[in-house]
């Protein structure tokens, strides 16, 4: 059996290792649950919404038979593609925020993340979202441009005699609503990120 002194020490030792949570770590750990759960909504509606759109967008490309009616939108689906991608990411982001924020509570202070490594993952998460939205507004504006040259170069009131691939179609406006919902997203995830640095780092 151990001695009274020994159980004495080992429960000084537990005893060490637990502390009031103080107010900042409270408040970080409030601001990462909000943001976390905020984000992660905001972004998983615009991706999945994105995600169908692109999807359907993409059947319609691939199904369709004359290919002349959808060239130059590749480009376009490809980066609203990668914007996903990354999205999805930033959507796993923001569940570790919640994660951390969760983290937090503990009044073991060994196992509370440090203040350096939420920081480094939320710029990672901030990194992402970046990314992402770059990839997205790349895809937008060659789609945009597409539309616009498709536009200027149907004369008013001459449309019926205009070869149908000069025409702005459905596939075109598609792709750009896609890019345009996953920018929101990532736009999103960019304002959690840079909120939360502002309120770790004071």
């Amino acid at each position: 059996m151990q001695s009274s002194e020994a159980i004495a020490m080992s429960e000084k030792n537990r005893g060490d290792l637990t502390s009031p949570i103080p107010q900042k770590v409270r408040q970080v750990s409030t601001d990462l649950k909000w943001a976390g759960r905020i984000g992660f909504w905001l972004q998983l509606v615009l991706g999945v919404i994105s995600t169908v759109t692109v999807l359907f967008a993409s059947s319609s490309f691939i199904g369709d038979t004359n290919t002349a009616n959808t060239q130059g939108t590749e480009l376009g689906v490809f980066c609203a593609v990668l914007g996903l991608i990354a999205l999805g990411i930033s959507i796993y982001y923001s569940f570790r925020y919640m994660a951390i924020a969760q983290m937090l509570q503990n009044p073991n202070t060994a196992q509370r993340p440090n203040r350096a490594d939420t920081i480094k993952v939320i710029r990672a998460g901030l990194v992402v979202n970046l990314i992402g939205m770059l990839l997205t507004i790349i895809g937008a504006e060659a789609n945009v441009g597409l539309v616009l040259a498709k536009s200027l170069a149907n004369p008013p009131g001459a449309i019926a005699n205009v070869d149908p691939q000069k025409l702005v179609n459905s596939i075109d406006l598609l792709v750009i609503q896609a890019n345009a919902n996953t920018i929101a997203a990532h736009f999103s995830g960019i304002v959690s990120s840079l909120l939360l640095l502002n309120r770790i780092t004071k």
